[in-house]
This record gives structure tokens, sequence and C-alpha cells, in this order.
């Protein structure tokens, strides 16, 4: 009870720093991120994933469906055969009398696919809320079907655990159409040996199982779950993630626990922070065996957890060894006792938690009844590694030698928005090296598979299977863009001039997994991507550069400092660089890319003036007149000066010496060149075909008309003050009668003249009213 407490309350609620974002996105079907996808049209959620021994099959299970893949080869997936497995028009009807949709839930859903032997697979599907069971051979042939209670959900989005070892079924899941009825089992039990399964529901509360592992050396089946805590009373449910044992060749008691599991025993998962509540939802657990000829001990669990505290996205993963699980269901255990209904620490009973108790005493067995919770509970090794505003649902983990001989870990994280991180741990902190995105709509439904050996991730989805090489060394472009990358499974080559894999590579590779300084590449080795741009006097000119990640920041400088006077200069938000060609203009610019204090310049422009320069009015008078104030360009950065006449998205850029100077300069350039400047993607063109554009200009033609308009409303004004003097004369003929309120109302109403402006700037604007 008390560790419990320490468990949940003694965290402190404290800020998590932020995370920085992956370094490189890749959008779907990005050029520079290739993947490999298949799919059918008339096949979907194709969720369930079994890779061959030899990794060059990939049997999937998906709706009404079971596929055979050929993944031999890296670049290309194919369909070997298909078998339908739909089911029978009853089950449909009973599934739909009960409640359920006809499409989206009275499917076959297929939650199981198992190597038996050598020859045959073993299936189970939802089959339309009636779970069904198959035995079909290695070319998809059904062999034999029958009704498979317990053996894997009703439901097709509830997720279960399943594994055959020896040809026996170990099975996670819950027994009842409404999915309130948890239980661990074992079928297809071999040499005359009964079927096992737990005592009583109750050990199982509510539980949300992930996964489930072998531990070879000590014959143990290790079930990861989340479940709620009876424990605690509060008002929203408790959760907590768990793992539970149970003993491989169980056969449970003799007269108490018959056909009973013996050897079940279940602790916490500890995921906590420094200073913060604990992560308290399981989402997801990978096992990491250790190198060939290493001990069994050491493998490693990676978990994803999520938080029922957090008010925004934000996941951890924790990373527990095997050999703390064994020391955990090694030590002592809490007993329920049957007055009070709580659980007691409980000392000496060696034979708790323990395999091999088919013949214990009756006394022994009941209080191994009662005793199947841990005293203490399972701590992760290393650090939590939190990962703030990401919500992670699934992680595979491969471990890589990098150039100078150490192991790497690195973490593939799906998120449920579809997107694939790449996650490094090292000392210097987590980075997320890069993120590609492998599907479009969330769901949640899906699934991931490791091939080591072939370098590849199977992404599993309703819309299809995707296969995602864990490396795309050829993305980057420069020794630089390499080496900052600080992926393990990269390198740059100096012989080749390129970024390579480590499998093969050069002795002299060059690889910095640590701190880049910038002196790991020689000046020479640097890409450059130059380009002449040819522009008409007067044209605005957009000078494209991309980030070449997410971490850098742009600065953009110009070399031809001496023949450059005061300008104003327009900075995107998407980094290119925008101004109006003139004489003094032209020259050369430079973007230049700047990440963890390593600079490199990305793009260089030769802006030159094209022939035969179009007349112009106003537009071709140089700018720099329009400003008193010159400035020197060299290599000074640029000074990022915001101004209110900008749009929302650009920043004005000066360069010039005296700060006081810039602000100065920048305040009155700014209006000048938002004047001839427009605001619409269309500058973006001036640098592909200067011809189209035509410079914005004032009319001749809109200047006459003006005036014209101006003339015809001084004539209209003297006719009608002609027509005004002739009623008053003919009023004064009359009598003596004084004008009443009447007629003056009427006289202001008959002339009202607005003028918006004055005579010298008379033209469309001015209003007349009669």
């Amino acid at each position: 009870m008390a560790s419990s407490l320490a468990l949940l309350f003694l965290g402190l609620l404290g800020s998590t720093c932020a995370l920085p974002p992956p370094r490189i996105s890749f959008l779907l079907n990005s050029p520079e991120r290739p993947l490999v996808h298949f799919s059918l049209t008339d096949v979907s959620n194709t969720t369930t994933l079994l890779l061959s021994n030899d990794s060059s099959t990939l049997y999937v299970g998906a709706r009404n469906a079971i596929l055979l893949l050929d993944v031999s080869r890296s670049d290309v997936i194919s369909l070997r055969s298909k078998v339908t497995w739909s089911p029978s028009q009853t089950d449909t009807r009973d599934c739909v009398n009960k409640g359920q949709d006809p499409e989206g839930d009275c499917q076959n859903f297929v939650h199981v696919v198992q190597r038996v032997n050598s020859t045959h697979l073993y299936v189970c599907g939802s089959n339309a809320y009636n779970p069904q069971q198959a035995f079909i051979d290695m070319e998809l042939s059904v062999v034999q079907q029958d009704k498979a209670r317990g053996r894997c959900p009703f439901s097709p989005f509830e997720r279960s655990a399943a594994v055959i070892i020896d040809q026996e079924l170990f099975a996670a899941t819950t027994t009842d159409f409404q999915g309130k009825k948890p239980q661990i089992s074992r079928f297809l039990s071999k040499d005359g040996r009964p079927d096992i399964s737990l005592d009583s529901i109750s050990l199982l509360q509510e539980p949300r199982f992930v996964s489930v592992s072998l531990d070879p050396a000590g014959q143990k089946l290790y079930f990861f779950f989340s479940e709620i805590e009876k424990e605690f009373s509060f008002v929203d449910k408790l959760q907590i993630p768990r793992v539970a044992q149970v003993c491989k060749d169980d056969v449970g008691g003799q007269r108490i626990l018959q056909k009973k599991w013996t050897s079940f025993a279940k602790s916490a998962l500890l995921c906590q922070p420094p200073q913060q509540f604990p992560f308290n939802i399981l989402e997801d657990m990978f096992a990491l065996q250790p190198p060939e000829g290493a001990d069994a001990s050491e493998t490693l669990f990676y978990g994803v957890f999520t938080s029922q505290w957090s008010r925004r996205p934000e996941s951890a993963v924790c990373t527990f060894k095997l050999k703390g699980i064994r020391d955990v269901f090694a030590g002592t255990f809490k007993t329920l006792e049957k007055e009070t209904y709580q659980l007691k620490r409980t000392a000496g009973r060696k034979y708790l938690g323990q395999c091999g108790l088919s013949n214990s005493s009756d006394s022994e067995l009941s209080e191994v009844r009662m005793s199947y919770l841990t005293s203490s509970n399972v701590r992760p090794v290393g650090p939590v590694l939190v990962f703030p505003e990401q919500k992670y649902s699934r992680v595979v983990v491969m471990k890589t030698t990098a150039a100078n001989s150490q192991q790497y870990d690195v973490l593939f994280l799906l998120t449920e928005s579809g997107f694939l991180h790449k996650a490094v741990p090292s000392d210097q902190g987590l980075r997320v090296v890069e993120e590609i995105q492998v599907f479009r709509e969330p769901q949640r439904v899906k699934s991931m598979i490791l091939s080591s050996s072939k370098g590849l991730v199977y992404v599993g989805t309703s819309e299809g299977v995707t296969a995602v090489p864990v490396a795309r060394c050829l993305s980057y472009r420069s020794c630089r863009q390499c080496i900052l990358a600080r992926d393990p499974l990269c390198g740059w080559s100096p012989t080749r001039r390129t970024c390579t894999g480590l499998d093969g590579a050069d002795d002299d590779i060059v690889q910095t997994l640590e701190v880049v300084t910038g002196d790991e590449c020689q000046p020479a080795e640097q890409i450059l991507q130059h380009k002449e741009v040819f522009v008409q006097l007067g044209e605005v000119v957009t000078l494209q550069c991309m980030k070449p990640s997410n971490l850098a920041a742009l600065n953009w400088t110009s070399t031809d400092a001496p023949y450059l006077s005061n300008r104003t200069f327009i900075q995107a938000a998407d980094g290119s660089l925008r101004f109006l060609a003139s004489a003094r203009t032209f020259g050369s610019y430079q973007c230049q890319a700047e990440e963890g204090g390593v600079r490199e310049v990305v793009a260089s422009y030769a802006v030159r003036s094209a022939s035969s320069p179009r007349h112009l009015s106003k537009v071709n008078q140089d700018p720099a007149t329009l400003g008193p104030e010159e400035r020197s360009v060299g290599s000074e950065e640029p000074t990022v000066i915001p101004t209110s006449d900008a749009t929302q998205n650009e920043t004005f850029i000066t360069t010039g010496s005296d700060p006081e100077e810039r602000v100065t300069q920048a305040k009155g350039d700014a209006f000048s060149v938002q004047e001839i400047v427009p605001t619409s993607r269309k500058d973006s063109r001036s640098m592909k075909n200067p011809a189209e554009e035509v410079p914005t200009q004032r009319s001749y033609h809109s200047e006459l008309v003006a005036v014209s308009l101006l003339l015809a409303a001084c004539v209209l004004i003297l006719v009608l003050g002609a027509v005004r003097v002739w009623r008053r004369q003919r009023a004064g003929s009359r009598s003596d009668r004084l004008p009443s309120a009447d007629d003056r109302t009427r006289t202001n109403a008959t002339l009202e003249i607005h003028s918006l402006s004055g005579p010298e700037d008379a033209g469309p604007d001015q209003t007349i009213i009669l």
C-alpha cells in the first residue's frame, strides 16, 4: 500500500523541458525518402504482421483475408497468394441482431497470425463477434477451422496478445461479447497436458493487453498490459502499467487450482521522470534481444507510456531489463486478507511466483491463490525519455554499431497522426533524427515489425503495408549535413564524397554522434547550389532558399558590398529573399544555414540584368534615391527589423552599419518597397521568366481620364451656379415674401458636392451628388 502510494503521489507536477523538433521531416511519397507501399483495392485493415525467419515472406492478417507477401527484395512488395476468410451469413446476421454495424463490426478482422511449425500457420479472427480459428498451410490453403473463444477478441478494435511456443498457444484477451471478462490461457497443450487459464477474472481488472514475450532461460512468459487499480478509490479510474508472469509448462494443482495457473503473478512497471507524475498507461512494449553470445538476462524491454493526467499530447519511453523483472518476481509478495480485503506484505514464502508447483500442498496453493502481487515494482534502467507534444502508439528498436565501435539503440516510434520518428538516445540527450509520414488518416489499429537483417520497418495500417528503410543516407547531400544528422547508421565517405551507410563503408568514414564542430569536413567538400538569375530593371526578385533541416537558421549575405547602396530587403518565412531589381542590386547573394554553431552556404545566386531593359516611367528610378542614407554590405550579417508595413510572414532586413541608420532607413524604405512589391505568390515566378512580369506603373491614360472628369465637373458646377442665380432673380421679381425653411431645405437638397480630393488631385475618386 505504501509503495503504491509512493509510486503515484510522491511525484510532483513539474515542467518538461521542450524537446527539439525532428531534425528533418519527410511527407508521404517524398522523393527524398522513398517508401515501398503495398495495397489492394478489395483488402483493408492489413494490421496483423508476421515475418518469416529468413525475412523473405510477410504474412498479413487483414479484413476478411490473409495475404502472403513476397518481401525478398527491399525495393518491392508483391502478392504471392491470398485467401479470403469471411464470416458466414448466419454469423453476420447474429452480429447485426446484437446491435453491431454490419460493415464496420460484423466482418472477420484477423487478430492473430502465428507459425505453428514449418508447414502450417495458426490464425484467429473476430468473425462477426464470434471468434474463429483456422490452421492453414504456408501457401494459404485452409486446412481446419472452428470456434475460438478466448483465443482472440470479439471486437475488431480490442488489443490482445498471443504467441505460439513449441506449438502451444498462449493468449491474453477477453472471452465474452462485451469484452468484460479478461483471461490469460494456454491452448493446444501438448503431451496430454490440460489447457490452463486463470483461477478468477478478479485477478485482472479491465486490462488492456499490448504484448507478450518469452524468457527462454527461465521458461516463463511475460504479458504486458495496463489495468484499473482497485486498491484505490478515485473519481477517475486509476490505471497501472503491469507485467504478469506465467510458467510455460504449468499444469495446475491436483485438488486446488486444477487446470489453473499456479505460477501467475503480476507487478507494476514504474515509468516516472524526476519531479513529475508517473506515466501510467502502457501503449506498447518491444523486446530487444541481447547480442549473440550474451546472457539472456541482458534482454531489454522498451515501453511507450502515456499519462492519464496529461492535458496535452505527451509520451515517455522507459527501458526495463529482464534481470530486473526476474528479481522482482523472485522477491516478496502481498497477500490479500479475506477479512479486510487488504493486501499485506508476506515474507518467507519462497515458493510464491515459482514454477513447478503442481505437487505442492493444498495450503501452499491456497496461499498462491491469494498472493499474486509483488511487493516491489519493476524500475527502469537508464533515464526516462520524455517526448512533449507527441503521442506514440507503437515502438520497435534496433541496436547498431557506429563508426567509433560503440553500440547505439535506434528507436522507431509511430505517432497517432501517421509519422514514424527515428530517435537516438545518447550522452548529449535524446534527439529525433527524422520523421517520415507513413499514412494519412489517424487510425486506431496499426502494427509495426522490424527486420534488422534487411534494414526495414514494416508498418501495417488500414491503408496497406509500408516498408520504411531504417536509413536514407543519400538524403544528406553534403558532408556537414551528414555529420549534423548524427545518425549512427550514416557517415561521410571522403573518397566517394557522399553520405553512406556503414555496411561496407570505407575505413576512413567520418561520423560524429556527440558534439559537431564543423571541422570534420574539408571546405572543398561543401556542396553549393549556384544559379544565375536574369531579371529586368524594376522587377521583384525572389531568391529561394530551403532549410536543410528544421533546426537550421537561414541568413542572407552579399559578396558585392562595394556596389550596393542603401537597400531594404524582405526575407519571407520560407527563407526566400525578395528585393527590387536595380543597377545597384545586381550581384551575388548567398544563403547560409547555421545549426549548432556550424555554418554552411546552401544556396548562392548571381542576379544579372536581362538584355534591353524595358522603358519605365518612375519605377526605373533607383530606389536608393528615396533615402539619403547609404550602407556598406560586406561579410556583416543582416539585421532583422520588423515593420508594420510588411506582410505577416515577412521580415525587413537591412545590412547597414549603424543601428540607428538601419532603423530610420527601414521605416522609410519599407514604405517605398511595399508600394511596388506585390504580396502574392506570383513574385516567385520572376526568376523563371522575367518577361512575364510587367512592372506596376502609373498609366497616362488613367491620368487623362481624370483630367477630363475634372473639367466636366467644373463645367457642371458653372451651369448649376448659373441656374441658381437665375432662380434667385426670378424669386426677387415676385412679392417681398421671405423664403421659408422648406425652401431652404429644398435648395440644400438640390445640390451637394462632396470632394474627396483637392483640385490638384482630382480624379476618379471625386464624387458629385445631385
